[in-house]
């Protein structure tokens, strides 16, 4: 008796549950269920397809927005990401929009190799068009977990190189991280140009082990004794190791040459002198006519000869003055440089080295020069 009213019961309560399934069907009601991830991003691309074939840009920016915000990684290609961020920036253009759009299609460029060819050059256009609006801005940061803010919003990834869009005007671009000073920089963003900088945050923990290293190697590599070396002491500099004693030395050079030669040309001139004298006292021996004759004589004539020797005789001795004129007036400028103080040229005085001094005797009356030349 007990199994069967226990049999009886289930029998009620299968019958319950089966007249409350069928009431609730009767009465139209469904359970509720939640599309999956990728039939919603489907449905929001649908629709920002319809828009965008309608020229209606913020229905289509909306709707491929929502598809990009949809679209999870575990269900979702990366090709399929590249296109949903690349279609949303080419709304963002139409909507000018340009620095979101600089954004979503550089974004979707960084995986071009995922793209058909077609669709990397709507969003290569698409691009460009861009960044004709907006300052481009390349960023390296040191440490490469620094956080970068621009103008006091972080902008929520971290790396050590950045390619940032930024509308024009001024930015307050700032990097800070854990140990580190804040490293700050002030940009004057200009649409069109790219702008570079690297932005390295001083670390005290590297400042520390890097000045305690410093001052480990100083200390391995100073002497435990160290003797002073005695100061040298400074000789006097040679009175011929400067310009003056340069041109003493040729002033004696040119004085020596010039009256060397000089006597050279008068002992020559004298020679000449005398053949002329000969040749002149023959060819006048016995002559009635005045000594002068042959210096009006003819080229052709006998007394050309004598001519000749004239006016050799003549350069001759001009040259010989001039030269013994010549280096006399050199040798006196030479010998006079050494009474001279060249203090004023930053020099040593020369009275500190040449000594003069009148000296009288029973047979003669002089001065007396000493010192080092």
């Amino acid at each position: 008796m007990r199994l069967m009213a226990h049999a009886c019961s289930v029998l009620l309560t299968l019958g319950a549950a089966t007249g409350v399934t069928s009431s609730a069907s009767a009465n139209g009601i469904q359970p509720k269920t939640n599309p999956s991830g990728s039939a919603a991003v489907k449905d929001h691309v649908r629709r920002g397809q319809r828009a965008r074939a309608a020229g209606q840009w913020t229905e289509a920016h909306a709707a491929y927005k929502a598809a990009f915000e949809a679209a999870d990684p575990a269900t979702s290609t990366e090709r399929e990401r590249a296109e949903l961020a690349g279609e949303l920036g080419l709304c963002e253009v139409a909507l000018h929009r340009y620095r979101d759009a600089a954004e979503h299609l550089a974004r979707s460029l960084d995986q071009r190799e995922a793209l058909p060819a077609a669709l990397q050059r709507r969003f290569e256009a698409g691009l460009r068009e861009a960044a004709k609006h907006v300052a481009t801005l390349v960023l390296a940061v040191d440490p490469p977990d620094a956080e970068v803010l621009i103008d006091g919003k972080p902008i929520g990834r971290t790396a050590r190189t950045y390619t940032l869009f930024l509308e024009p005007g001024q930015h307050m671009v700032r990097g800070r991280a854990p140990g580190c000073k804040d490293a700050l920089h002030t940009l004057r963003a200009v649409a069109g140009a790219e702008h570079e900088f690297t932005m390295p945050l001083p670390c005290a923990e590297a400042s520390s082990a890097k000045e305690a290293s410093s001052a480990k190697e100083t200390a391995s590599m100073t002497p435990t004794s160290v003797r002073a070396s005695p100061t040298p002491r400074a000789q006097a500099a040679s009175p011929w190791a400067s310009w003056p004693g340069t041109l003493r030395i040729t002033g004696i050079a040119v004085t020596t040459g010039a009256l060397l030669g000089g006597g050279i040309f008068m002992v020559r001139a004298s020679k000449l002198d005398g053949d002329l004298s000969e040749r002149r006292d023959g060819l006048t021996r016995g002559v009635t006519s005045s000594s002068s004759m042959c210096w009006q004589a003819p080229q052709n004539s006998p007394c050309a000869d004598l001519v000749r020797l004239r006016d050799a005789r003549n350069l001759s001795a001009g040259v010989g003055t001039g030269l013994v004129i010549a280096g006399g007036v050199i040798g006196a400028l030479t010998a006079a440089s050494f009474f001279t103080d060249f203090s004023f040229l930053g020099r040593t005085p020369t009275q500190g080295r040449v000594h003069v001094a009148p000296v009288a005797t029973g047979r003669e009356t002089g001065v007396s020069i000493g010192g080092q030349w």
